[in-house]
């Protein structure tokens, strides 16, 4: 019996000691006593790719958003829960990211618990918040309570010191029949594609009587990008590189941007949206269809041809704009992973464009669209994944390396994969008037990044600028113009 009891004691003491046993088996450990030690939470240095975001973040570009105008008051324990089961089943979501002032590095700090409060705002609070917005009374009277939620949503930087956890949530009272939920997530845990899962499982969880996925913890998404590329994907010679580095330096010196309206800071992140119905969806999707080219290839030529036009050149005067691809990387990784595992699985690749102003939306989109196709076929969203990284961070330590030090790494940013929505039902019965998803980009990044959804069968696309650098006036007028040249279209 006291050898049995010894053995015991071994035992506990290694488990207690191995912070990943402790995560897989903290489901099991729920009932632990008040009295025991609390488990150590699981540590995962960042990746590459992962390092590049936590330097971006705090200066304001990667606070992904996801934006919920409600018309039903939330049931906050049952979104609290919901919230928690999201947190349960995707440990990176229950995170903190810590930074080593020494080694200067990252790391994701992963508690065995969820850990998530939702921060309420009331009617007061949340009308300080709306009337402390540094807008004039025209530029608030062109967008809604929800729309300035968003952006201040967006424009709130818990990472700027070390230790804050990756995911926050408020709730909003807007009005006596309105609320919004504001999800923030650092972009290094959360991409575009888990955003729009975790919206999806997040609705599920809390209408239809559904508590969302359940399942075993997913140890894969816990591993960075770059130790899940395929062997041999992202090698290149040591002189290619380093031409390549020379070539994506020099260019950038030659690019054109839209006019600067305020290059000094702070900034802040403001978003412009492109609807479309569903008659002009459809001629527009069934467009790219018979060109054998996507969605992206016909937003970046509109952004181009719209872009060149609001400068009003000289007639056949040339301009080199850059355009950035985002690819989401699961399908092609090793193991490849789905978008339920959550994390930043997007590679960016970037092309530069020549535009004299005469050219047609269709013969531009193919060719923004062929030049991102075959650098993609090349793997170029793996072997300049290190290259386009060390440039970001190089951008972030030497804003004067840019024009204007604005921090503009491209003119647009593009995803290759349109979000598709069909849940309307869903989310009339659980009151969601409206959402929208987006990240910031006041930081390094581009002029304009678009997030694209057809929802129900009509374009809706967030468009995020850096503002003062540009002014909502200056935005809206280039998104109404490629609105115009998408609807017109040939």
């Amino acid at each position: 019996m006291l050898k049995l009891r010894r053995k015991c004691e071994a035992q506990s003491h290694l488990l207690f000691r191995n912070p990943i046993l402790l995560l897989l088996l903290s489901p099991m450990m729920s009932d632990q006593s008040p009295n025991e030690p609390l488990p150590e939470p699981a540590t995962r240095p960042v990746g590459g790719t992962e390092y590049s975001w936590c330097r971006a973040v705090p200066g304001g570009t990667g606070i992904t958003v996801l934006a919920l105008l409600l018309a039903k008051p939330p049931d906050l324990s049952l979104l609290r829960n919901a919230l928690h089961n999201l947190q349960k089943i995707h440990p990176i979501l229950r995170s903190r990211m810590h930074f080593d002032p020494v080694a200067n590095t990252f790391s994701f700090v992963i508690p065995s618990s969820p850990h998530l409060e939702i921060a309420p705002f009331d009617l007061s609070a949340t009308s300080r918040i709306l009337n402390d917005g540094d807008g004039d009374g025209a530029d608030a009277a062109r967008t809604t309570p929800f729309h300035r939620i968003l952006e201040h949503e967006m424009s709130r930087n818990a990472w700027r010191d070390s230790g804050a956890d990756v995911f926050h949530a408020s709730l909003y009272h807007l009005s006596e029949d309105r609320w919004a939920l504001g999800l923030r997530l650092h972009t290094a845990a959360c991409d575009r594609a888990t955003a729009a899962a975790l919206l999806r499982e997040l609705l599920l969880a809390t209408g239809g009587g559904a508590e969302g996925r359940n399942g075993e913890e997913e140890e894969e998404a816990n591993l960075g990008m770059e130790e899940l590329i395929p062997s041999g994907k992202a090698n290149k010679p040591f002189w290619a590189r380093g031409m390549d580095m020379l070539g994506y330096s020099l260019n950038s010196f030659r690019l054109a941007n839209l006019e600067f309206v305020e290059a000094e800071p702070p900034r802040c992140s403001q978003m412009v949206r492109l609807k479309m119905n569903r008659e002009d969806t459809q001629k527009l999707v069934a467009g790219c269809k018979s060109r054998e080219i996507e969605l992206c290839g016909a937003l970046a030529a509109a952004a181009l041809i719209a872009a060149h036009a609001s400068k009003q050149p000289a007639d056949n005067k040339w301009e080199k704009y850059a355009v950035v691809t985002l690819v989401n990387c699961r399908p092609y990784l090793d193991p490849p992973l789905s978008v339920q595992q959550p994390g930043f699985y997007h590679s960016a690749i970037l092309n530069t464009h020549d535009v004299c102003g005469s050219e047609k939306l269709w013969d531009l989109a193919k060719r923004t669209y062929t030049a991102f196709a075959n650098a993609k076929s090349w793997n170029k969203h793996f072997t300049d994944m290190a290259d386009l990284n060390f440039l970001m961070c190089k951008a972030i330590d030497n804003p004067g390396l840019t024009v204007s030090s604005s921090l503009r790494t491209a003119f647009v940013s593009v995803f290759e994969d349109t979000v598709v929505d069909k849940s309307s039902t869903l989310y009339e019965e659980i009151g969601v008037g409206d959402y929208i998803g987006c990240a910031s980009v006041h930081g390094v990044g581009p002029s304009i990044a678009i997030f694209d959804t057809i929802r129900d069968g009509e374009l809706d696309c967030a468009c995020v600028y850096p503002s003062p650098l540009h002014s909502r006036e200056q935005m809206q007028k280039l998104i109404d113009d490629m609105k115009r040249i998408l609807a017109e279209a040939d």
